[in-house]
């Protein structure tokens, strides 16, 4: 019995004492308390993996590897003040690299987390402007010109006071624009098949929609040919009208006065048709 009760605490003591060295080689080394190794690496501090990013995006010019700094914060912290400045970055390195899908899905992101936060608006811009700088031939489809225009027209809408609106609306002229062109070349294809009413239909879509365009006037001027064309002379005369009445030194009033002049007419405007009531809606005639 006295052998037993000098033992035990002696036990005891060396099992403590083994404890507490493979607690402490845990903490020094890879190793847990079983002996076995952790190879879960310790998690950066967020601010230095956002520091990391800024860095290699600025001052490297490293794009692709920003991003995975940038994403590691969201991965390793992901509730924090780092990830949502982060994510708005990964963004941004995303466009940078012309990696348009992943900004907008990045953008889209953001968008759905923090829909109140001050950098919303630039999400916003970053989604109109990759689908902005995909823009394809006027020959194409435009699909991602309609997105653009979506997008950019969310900027203007949502955050109209933001230092991204204008820059917005600059882009919305030329999305704009490029539809309006496409509008424009399918009806000119259809002007040379003879397919007078399918051009018509065209060039009033320029007119109506697009008609701050630098395309409205080559549109009136089409519409005058095709109605001469099909024998609809006061159309024809009122396209023209309004034509030289909003761009009287434009060349394609000369050309469309030619035609009327050439029908036995003048160029006069029909206050009911779809054209000149078309111009008064937006302030032009």
């Amino acid at each position: 019995m006295a052998l037993a009760t000098e033992t035990t605490p002696r036990r005891l003591v060396r099992t403590f004492a083994m404890l507490a060295i493979a607690v402490s080689l845990g903490a020094c080394s890879s190793f847990n308390i079983f002996g076995s190794r952790d190879e879960t690496p310790p998690d950066e501090p967020a601010d230095r993996l956002y520091n990391e990013g800024l860095f290699v995006l600025n001052n490297k010019k490293d794009p692709k590897k920003a991003v995975e700094k940038f994403e590691e914060v969201d991965r390793q912290h992901p509730y924090s003040e780092w990830a949502r400045k982060s994510l708005i970055m990964s963004a941004y390195a995303y466009y940078q690299q012309g990696s348009y899908d992943e900004t907008v899905t990045a953008s889209k992101r953001y968008i759905a987390l923090h829909p109140g936060s001050a950098d919303a608006a630039y999400a916003q811009y970053l989604i109109g402007a990759s689908y902005f700088d995909e823009i394809p031939d006027i020959t194409r489809d435009q699909a991602r010109t309609e997105k653009a225009l979506a997008a950019l027209d969310e900027v203007i809408r949502k955050y109209p006071t933001s230092e991204y609106a204008v820059s917005a609306k600059q882009k919305i002229e030329v999305a704009r624009d490029q539809l309006a062109g496409k509008e424009m070349q399918i009806g000119r294809y259809y002007l040379e098949k003879k397919d007078f009413t399918g051009a018509i239909n065209r060039f009033k879509v320029v007119v109506t929609r697009y008609q701050t365009t630098r395309h409205v006037e080559e549109a009136l001027e089409r519409l005058t040919e095709s109605y001469m064309a099909l024998g609809i002379v006061g159309e024809a005369q009122t396209a023209a009208a309004v034509l030289g009445h909003n761009f009287p030194d434009s060349e394609w009033y000369k050309h469309a006065y030619a035609l009327v002049k050439n029908g036995g007419l003048e160029p006069a405007e029909n206050k009911g048709s779809w054209i000149s009531k078309a111009f008064k809606r937006v302030g032009l005639g």
